[in-house]
């Protein structure tokens, strides 16, 4: 309830097992428990998505990059080819279905509960996206042209852990924020090298990057046959890249 329903309201009561919801989910807090997965919900693009301990908590800076494919295609006069590298809680697929109709969306995870939890929201918000298990490090080639390509992959170094609050340390899940510091870039490779091919002539890459490797991860891609650029999000930090297919 919000705070005027509260006031308008002053009959109502709490149950004794509401009561005992709240007072649980006060220990959940209280142990750093992230909000969002003690409702079992988030927001993004204006919408609601489910999320669990299985999936990250869509960010802000999450939003921006989604916005920004938005702009750059709203106008396209053709139906566009969306492939969505780790999908997580379906927040990127999902929107995009949405936001670019008619285009055809895929998505892939290595994760079981990550491609449950995003069928549900794809459900949810009334969204078509077609969702693959896949590990993309393993991934030799991708069998379709895309137009776009997108991903938010781990990118989180274990140097830059001791940065972190205990809410995302204890509760989100590793697998889809840590790299190791040797190798802290593998993921844009990889995917970098699969989009050469896979991507039409003129397709787009985006990235959602680490601040702190923002010019590494900009060379990385253009050693890859790509025009890239780096766009910085509401907090002056750059986080963002675009790279197109010369």
């Amino acid at each position: 309830m919000r705070r005027i329903d509260v006031a308008m309201n002053p009959e109502i009561e709490i149950s004794e097992s509401q009561l005992a919801r709240f007072q649980k989910a006060i220990l959940r807090l209280k142990d750093h428990e992230p909000v969002q997965y003690i409702t079992g919900k988030s927001e993004f693009y204006g919408r609601e998505f489910l999320v669990n301990k299985n999936v990250l908590i869509p960010r802000p800076e999450t939003e921006e990059l989604v916005d920004w494919i938005i702009s750059d295609h709203k106008k396209a006069n053709h139906k566009l080819r969306i492939l969505d590298i780790g999908t997580g809680s379906g927040c990127i697929p999902v929107t995009l279905a949405l936001e670019l109709s008619g285009s055809k969306v895929t998505s892939i995870d290595i994760s079981d509960e990550a491609i449950i939890q995003a069928s549900r929201n794809a459900e949810l918000n009334n969204s078509k996206v077609n969702f693959l298990k896949k590990d993309i490090l393993a991934e030799n080639s991708l069998d379709s042209e895309f137009d776009i390509i997108v991903s938010n992959p781990p990118y989180v170094r274990d140097l830059e852990k001791k940065e972190m609050q205990r809410n995302v340390l204890d509760f989100e899940p590793e697998a889809a924020l840590y790299v190791r510091d040797e190798n802290a870039l593998i993921f844009y490779e990889k995917i970098s090298s699969l989009a050469g091919t896979a991507l039409k002539d003129k397709g787009v890459l985006y990235f959602e990057i680490n601040q702190f490797l923002a010019e590494e991860t900009k060379n990385l891609v253009e050693n890859f046959g790509f025009e890239a650029e780096l766009k910085k999000d509401i907090f002056g930090n750059y986080r963002m890249l675009k790279a197109v297919k010369i």
